[in-house]
């Protein structure tokens, strides 16, 4: 069987029930005598086992099976749950998950795993091993089979009747697998497939989530409506490859209160010898139940980034016909390129959806990682999600990893308090870290909040004089939230001793930096004594923006809307004066003006004699006024990189394509407001 046509589901499915691992085995921790978990770990560690071994990854199926073992000895009971087996099991997860990764990045997936595997069979204690387990659980299967009634509901009973009125048959495909047939969910799948271009399919012994999860044993039966020929059917389910017999039974029904009567057909012949087959994609294509089928398909992310990168064209192009539609003014070139603008931008919505991942494939990661720095630090925290489905853009989700964990090993180690300590100050032992996430606007906030000891201000303050990242005769002035946010400044701790977890002086600075290449911004807000809160601000998307057009000279520059607060023309007599810098007074805040033909060294700048056009721009909780010429709108853009020569222009961000050919640059409002 050539196993190359089917390495992209094996390396996805592999990555979910390791996935699953995770999750499961921190669970257990919490409630070691729920059998349920237990079963559930079995499954995940027993069908990646089956895959392996059917791929030919020997090192990953040993390891597997060995872990199958202490899982065996759990659930019989033979085999205590504590924290030194769960660190050993999380010890096998993590190698089988390097050695998939290997696999992914085309090695070979082999790795020296003997010393985990020394541990697990020290583990085991005398278990009684994985074989009679599944003995034990084949016999029970085949005792439940016998005892239970294949019945239709009373919804399928009148779609049968009503079809066999219609002209319509209703037959019932009993298959059989092979006893060595190791990817089951997949056999499963194809003949689902065939079935659905046959007719619809309205029943399934096992039900399909049990089919998907391949709780059956070698055989399931399956209930179709069709009008094509019972054995041309039975036929083409014949020729998926591991089946070893396919038998069919016509179903009649009186009337749909009565009691079905099945009118069986004689024994069919086996199924005809293996054909090779290329295995679908299980992990998102499951056979469901026909009254509601949702059907997906998994496609690869460069084809995204492709359909992405030639819809961007298309903005630019839309936004060149809008302006010719302009000058020209004829009806029906209008018409028809408002409704092309009106379809173009349902298609931008849909193409931006298709990229949309919920955060929740970062945040899996943190419940591990917060248990595993529990121990090290010898605390007690738990960790609450909140929002795992809040979705964000792939290339933004690809980027948002590291920095979160840097805040939460922070959180951890600086913020959460050792037991003792927090039973001095009443509060409970276990200290709770949560991580939020959830959709304002147009941008994504996450949320890291613990109930510790805060930011000790005083600290903060001395350590940053001491570093002079702030002066002296500044401090007073400062206020308790831009105190805090010092704590982003590059090279700033108030660790006193450092650690592997934090304390080096690097970590925050990096996180801010990370964030504002994302267009995003952070800030933290603390309370002595009660905990703090870093909120982290970051756009949906990052290639199509809306901005404000403005002019300055002959020039045009583009501002995120995003960072906007409002435009304003104010007369030349308001500007003031204050520490050798010019300002407006906005709203009772005094507001620094920033001249962008200064800036930008923009000449012929039209000076108007009486009236300055300004926009106030926010960064954080500071203000600056943006003098440029003119506004002349707002505009969707799609931002387009400076490319490799020109990677650190000051206070540009990106470039973008005008409809009539021009280009205009991206200001980044961040980089000018101090």
């Amino acid at each position: 069987m050539e196993m190359s046509q089917y390495l992209e589901v094996f390396i996805e499915e592999s990555r979910e029930h390791i996935q699953s691992l995770n999750e499961n085995v921190l669970l257990l921790e919490k409630s070691p005598d729920d059998l349920q978990i237990v079963n559930e770990i079995f499954r995940s560690a027993h069908t990646l086992k089956g895959m392996s071994a059917t791929m030919g990854y020997e090192d990953l199926a040993n390891l597997t099976h060995k872990m199958e073992n202490v899982l065996d000895a759990i659930r019989n009971g033979k085999l205590s749950v504590t924290p030194d087996i769960i660190d050993v099991i999380f010890t096998a997860v993590d190698h089988l998950e390097a050695m998939v990764e290997s696999v992914a990045n085309g090695g070979d997936g082999k790795m020296d795993v003997s010393g985990t595997i020394a541990r697990l069979e020290a583990a085991e204690q005398g278990s009684a091993g994985e074989k009679k387990a599944e003995k034990e659980a084949s016999a029970a299967t085949a005792e439940k089979a016998e005892t239970e009634e294949d019945e239709f509901d009373q919804y399928e009973q009148a779609v049968i009747v009503q079809s066999e009125e219609q002209g319509y048959s209703c037959y019932q495909f009993t298959v059989t697998l092979r006893s060595d047939c190791l990817l089951k969910a997949a056999r499963v799948f194809m003949v689902f497939d065939i079935l659905e271009k046959c007719g619809e399919i309205i029943h399934s012994d096992p039900p399909a989530d049990q089919l998907e999860e391949e709780q059956f044993d070698n055989e399931f039966k399956v209930t179709l409506i069709s009008k094509e020929d019972r054995e041309e059917i039975r036929q083409k389910i014949c020729k998926v490859s591991e089946i070893e017999d396919v038998k069919a039974s016509t179903v009649t029904l009186s009337k749909p209160e009565s009691g079905q009567h099945l009118e069986t057909a004689e024994p069919e012949k086996p199924a005809a010898e293996e054909k090779k087959q290329a295995a679908p994609d299980i992990a998102e294509k499951h056979p469901q139940k026909q009254k509601h089928t949702t059907k997906t398909i998994r496609v690869n992310i460069e084809r995204l980034d492709n359909l992405l990168n030639l819809f961007e064209e298309l903005v630019i192009d839309r936004g060149r016909l809008e302006q010719i539609a302009k000058e020209v003014n004829h009806p029906e070139l209008n018409e028809t390129v408002e409704r092309m603008s009106r379809i173009s931008g349902d298609l931008q919505t849909i193409i931006l959806n298709m990229r949309m991942v919920p955060v929740e494939t970062v945040f899996n990661r943190f419940p591990r990682l917060v248990r595993q720095l529990a121990r090290e630090l010898h605390k007690k925290m738990d960790l609450d999600i909140i929002g795992a489905e809040t979705e964000l853009d792939r290339t933004v989700i690809d980027e948002i990893g590291d920095p979160l964990v840097h805040l939460i090993r922070n959180s951890c180690d600086h913020g959460i308090e050792q037991p003792e300590e927090r039973k001095r100050a009443g509060k409970p032992e276990t200290g709770t870290i949560t991580l939020k996430a959830y959709h304002s606007g147009n941008h994504v906030f996450i949320e890291i909040e613990d109930d510790g000891a805060g930011i000790n201000r005083e600290k903060v303050l001395e350590k940053a004089i001491e570093k002079g990242i702030v002066k002296k005769e500044e401090a007073g002035s400062l206020t308790d939230s831009q105190i805090y946010n010092l704590i982003f400044e590059s090279g700033f701790s108030t660790a006193d001793h450092v650690s592997d977890i934090s304390g080096r002086g690097v970590g925050l600075d990096v996180v801010k930096s990370t964030i504002q290449s994302l267009g995003g911004s952070i800030s933290v807000h603390s309370a002595e004594g009660r905990g703090s809160v870093f909120t982290i601000q970051l756009p949906l998307t990052l290639s199509i923006i809306s901005v404000m057009l403005v002019e300055i000279g002959t020039e045009k520059y583009a501002v995120p809307l995003s960072s906007i607060v409002e435009t304003a023309i104010i007369k030349k007599d308001e500007i003031l004066k204050a520490h050798h810098q010019k300002v407006i007074d906005f709203r009772g805040k005094v507001v620094p003006l920033v001249f962008l033909n200064e800036i930008f060294e923009v000449p012929d700048a039209k000076q108007n004699d009486e009236y300055v056009s300004v926009l106030i721009v926010r960064k954080g909780e500071k203000l600056a006024a943006f003098v440029v010429d003119a506004f002349i709108g707002q505009q969707e853009i799609v931002l387009k990189s400076l490319g490799n020569y020109l990677t650190n222009v000051f206070a540009i961000s990106g470039a973008t394509i005008l409809g009539n050919g021009q280009v205009a640059l991206i200001i980044d409002s961040n980089a000018l407001i101090k």
